[in-house]
């Protein structure tokens, strides 16, 4: 496995190769969060949700994680349960490419990844059912008491289990970032006591993978959790779960990103006041801000349903040259979001995707035209 992990000066040096993207602000900083501020991240990010479980949707992200990688996008997302790790061995594969040849060093690229389904390997099992009790309940990894709704579990040893397994898939010694998938999942079973609680216990088991070297930060990646009114059954808290990791952690822990969709057709994370902190609400992109934590969004293309139709006013403020093109340079000229991800298994889409990398993000002016035009 690839030793180190991604730095102020290995990120910084990667940007520094592609000058006309830097220059037009495509690499940038999070403010104001500890440790995190001094890394050069890419305005998009290369996700791997999508494909099926097959040799060649792998061939096929290979080569366009690889063209990413070489055309100025350092933060690689993906989860253990994608495509039944498949997708994480994508990514592997294509960093030992790049860093046998030594035209990638690992200090210059990000690599997240996130657990808390149940997770195949490789394929569908002919017996799911009998998978998952060899593989992890009959070992004492999982306890079925622990699951939602059948399928997700973030007990301390569960994701514990999952680490080391992503660790060997991406061929890393060091994740830079473990998000805990979907948590929310979970309140539709259980007290929202008991979810504090089974997240506070993950929060002590992370930040002892830190302290291990085998992880940097941690965090939670969402779906619905930031998105809901405050009194939905599914609505997180950001200030109380940073509560619980500064009780796991200490003032210097080191839960420090937030993912959520953000994209032309949920833009909540910035306009719903849903983060409530004494007799203070605000937007969850205020509350990660006052709390020193990095926001990613995910969707950026709603799974392709934005990259055509969009309002014709979209364009006209926007100024970019295809729907797709708009929708991308609407999120990633979101103020306090780091960096917008789409998912991209060919290595055609990666170039089209990094157009709008090459501008200036759009006015904080114009860009909030759109949420006043009907």
């Amino acid at each position: 496995m690839f030793k180190g992990r991604a730095t102020a000066e290995g990120t910084e040096r990667y940007s520094n190769r592609f000058p006309r993207l830097r220059a037009a602000g495509h690499f940038r900083r999070s403010e104001n969060v500890p440790g995190v501020s001094d890394l050069w991240l890419s305005s998009i990010g290369l996700g791997t949700y999508l494909g099926e479980p097959d040799d060649g949707t792998d061939q096929a992200y290979v080569e366009a994680i690889v063209t990413a990688l070489r055309s100025g996008i350092n933060l690689l997302d993906t989860a253990i349960n994608y495509r039944h790790q498949r997708s994480e061995r994508n990514i592997g594969a294509a960093l030992a490419q790049l860093f046998r040849t030594g035209e990638l060093n690992r200090d210059e690229v990000f690599i997240c990844t996130k657990a808390g389904y149940l997770s195949l390997d490789g394929a569908m099992p002919e017996d799911p059912r009998g998978y998952f009790a060899r593989e992890y309940i009959e070992p004492g990894i999982l306890d079925p008491k622990q699951l939602a709704g059948g399928m997700h579990c973030m007990a301390p040893a569960y994701l514990e289990n999952q680490i080391e397994r992503s660790r060997r898939n991406l061929g890393v010694d060091t994740i830079d970032l473990f998000y805990i998938h979907n948590p929310e999942s979970q309140l539709s079973e259980v007290s929202r006591d008991v979810f504090h609680q089974r997240l506070r216990q993950a929060f002590i088991m992370l930040e002892e993978q830190v302290k291990a070297g085998k992880l940097r930060y941690y965090g939670l990646a969402t779906w619905n959790g930031f998105r809901t009114a405050e009194d939905a059954r599914d609505h997180l808290n950001l200030f109380a779960i940073a509560k619980l990791a500064q009780e796991a952690g200490g003032e210097r822990h080191h839960f420090r990103f937030v993912q959520l969709p953000f994209n032309l057709a949920m833009t909540e994370a910035y306009a719903l006041t849903n983060q409530i902190s004494g007799k203070e609400k605000m937007p969850l992109l205020s509350a990660a801000s006052r709390l020193g934590i990095t926001v990613i969004g995910s969707a950026t293309l709603y799974q392709a349903r934005l990259t055509h139709g969009l309002p014709e006013f979209v364009g006209q403020t926007l100024g970019m040259n295809s729907d797709s093109e708009n929708a991308i340079q609407f999120s990633r000229s979101t103020p306090g979001l780091t960096s917008s991800l789409i998912g991209m298994r060919h290595k055609e889409h990666v170039q089209s995707n990094l157009k709008p990398a090459s501008i200036p993000i759009a006015p904080f002016e114009q860009w909030t035209k759109l949420f006043t035009q009907r």
